[in-house]
């Protein structure tokens, strides 16, 4: 209601004028929102590309149940839910300030993927542990290569969980608020750092037009990974 409600003052229970003013101040060529959504697209993408690259291969060895010290491997990823990510994110902010990664999209790139390889790499496993092994043993019997095997047989299987660990991890990275608060702000501003400052400043529409904005893509990737999240691969989850 904020989100249309041009002026709202107590005692009134419902707004006392009702518009459209604050949604064209936001989408207005002199509004931060716009830049700072396409920042947040940008590190969300990045941070994809990030977890993609450690979960694909990642999520491939710990598929195989002979691997040694694979519950120990699996535990490790889940070690960044395990604290508070507020005492976390002072820490990571320290550190970066001493490796010059504070204010950067670097930071807040490698910031995001340390929260979103849990995603990543708990359901690439689960995603390869559903692929059918024997398809992959005959594609070898028939003189496949194992790179081959790997990209023609396998990844095609298990690319719908991928699909869906990437949209957890974009969805993420595009929610996130502590680590690019720590570490981004004030030079990377995205969408969540907008909406936490339009929101202790009492701009209420502004804010409530930002959040609606962030809920948008998370139920429309929520439908798709609905359709990409198989009930073989859910299966898998944690074995």
């Amino acid at each position: 209601m904020w989100s249309v409600a041009e002026s709202w003052y107590f005692p009134h229970a419902l707004p006392a004028q009702w518009g459209m003013k604050y949604w064209s101040q936001v989408f207005s060529p002199y509004s931060d929102v716009s830049g700072s959504l396409l920042t947040s697209i940008g590190v969300a993408l990045l941070t994809v590309a990030v977890c993609l690259a450690v979960a694909v291969p990642a999520g491939y060895a710990l598929s195989r149940r002979g691997m040694p010290l694979r519950f120990f491997f699996m535990l490790l990823f889940l070690i960044p839910q395990a604290f508070p990510g507020l005492t976390v994110y002072m820490n990571v902010a320290r550190l970066f300030y001493e490796w010059g990664l504070n204010g950067t999209v670097t930071g807040v790139v490698l910031v995001h993927s340390v929260h979103g390889m849990m995603y990543a790499i708990w359901i690439s496993v689960a995603a390869f542990s559903s692929v059918d092994p024997l398809l992959a043993r005959a594609a070898r019997n028939l003189g496949a290569s194992a790179t081959y095997t790997f990209f023609r047989i396998v990844l095609p299987q298990a690319a719908p969980g991928i699909i869906a660990a990437s949209i957890f991890v974009f969805l993420e990275s595009l929610d996130e608020f502590t680590g690019a608060f720590f570490v981004g702000a004030p030079d990377i501003s995205t969408l969540p750092l907008l909406l936490y400052n339009a929101s202790m400043s009492g701009n209420y529409q502004i804010s409530s037009i930002t959040a609606l904005i962030l809920l948008v893509p998370s139920v429309v990737f929520m439908l798709v990974v609905n359709k990409f999240m198989r009930p073989e691969m859910l299966s898998k989850l944690g074995k």
